[in-house]
């Protein structure tokens, strides 16, 4: 496993950390779906109080990507009911039934190098809608929804502890690369994701040719911050109300279904502020944010799963409570 990467790929990784959206996108695409998720709901969506389902989510992923020039393929891929042997079930339940995971393929050259593509938290794979044409000319690109995320299965998430929650990711990106029958690719992970890529590829280094990080999350822990801020913070009443709230695993999504109908429009006001300008001065058009609020709202107001994964990985303020610095400096410890 290379952590520096060929010449080629400091420009990629340049190029996204401006932002998970940067690179243009202004045509249609005609996606083929193999998706086998049906919908939870047997009201229409205009009478429910969280609309949203499944299958909202991979119809508003479509719209999305239907502006991205380049084609793809959207599958939902089997990964199983849990892993061989493993003494973590994915879903703790009595279900036996597989999981999938959503799966985006765009078109490549021959012998392209092939880079996966792992989204952040409260994130799912069309985030990165704005760099998939730019990759896509130099790169076999495939970009996943973790599960429990995105369009992804979302199968109770009853871990309790730190490694159970890591294994929870790491184990099912590896049986989803089994079932595509991938190895030495480069991958990549961004947030959250990059701090999910860089345990894989602790853990299974033979697969991962280059690991590229960005902005990646769970780097230090609060120790290693040197600071008393968030102690002294956690005194007030403000941060003991913000502190149980954490541990209580109480998480933004929670916000939004529980606005119900009022959902949208408080999506709507986070993908203007957080989406709606970047450093090099590009701006989504009123189609983009419309599409990208839809999508983002779905994603955001289905079913708790993966989001539950917060509390383990990280102490209040965002402190990873294995931090990624010690696991390299000492690889026994992955």
């Amino acid at each position: 496993m290379n952590l520096r990467g060929s010449s080629s790929i400091p420009k990629m990784a340049e190029e996204i950390s401006k932002s998970e959206l940067r690179s243009s996108a202004a045509a249609t695409s005609t996606p083929s779906s193999s998706t086998t998720a049906k919908s939870r709901w047997s009201w229409p969506s205009v009478l429910r109080w969280i609309p949203t389902s499944n299958n909202h989510i991979i119809a508003a992923e479509k719209r999305l990507l239907s502006i991205i020039k380049t084609p793809y393929v959207q599958e939902q891929v089997n990964i199983g009911s849990s892993p061989p042997g493993s003494k973590i079930r994915w879903f703790r339940s009595s279900s036996d039934e597989p999981r999938f995971i959503n799966t985006v393929t765009f078109d490549s050259k021959e012998d392209s190098p092939t880079l996966i593509m792992v989204h952040g938290y409260g994130a799912s794979q069309g985030f990165f809608f704005r760099n998939f044409d730019a990759l896509a000319s130099r790169f076999r690109v495939i970009a996943v929804d973790q599960l429990g995320c995105g369009g992804s299965s979302r199968p109770d998430f009853t871990c309790k502890s730190t490694e159970e929650t890591e294994a929870w990711f790491i184990d099912s990106f590896e049986e989803w690369r089994k079932a595509k029958n991938l190895s030495n690719f480069i991958l990549l992970g961004h947030s959250l994701g990059g701090y999910v890529a860089a345990k894989y590829a602790l853990k299974h280094p033979e697969h991962v040719q280059h690991l590229i990080l960005v902005g990646p999350a769970g780097f230090s822990a609060q120790s290693d911050a040197k600071s008393e801020w968030i102690t002294k913070f956690r005194a007030t009443w403000k941060g003991a109300i913000l502190n149980h709230l954490w541990e209580s695993n109480f998480t933004p999504q929670k916000i939004i279904r529980g606005l119900g109908p009022w959902g949208p429009d408080l999506v709507r006001k986070y993908t203007n502020a957080r989406f709606g300008a970047y450093s090099s001065g590009s701006v989504l058009t009123t189609e983009e944010s419309s599409l990208l609020t839809d999508y983002v709202y779905h994603t955001l107001a289905a079913k708790a799963s993966g989001e539950l994964c917060l509390k383990y990985i990280f102490s209040f303020g965002a402190f990873a409570r294995m931090p990624l610095l010690h696991r390299f400096d000492d690889p026994t410890q992955s």
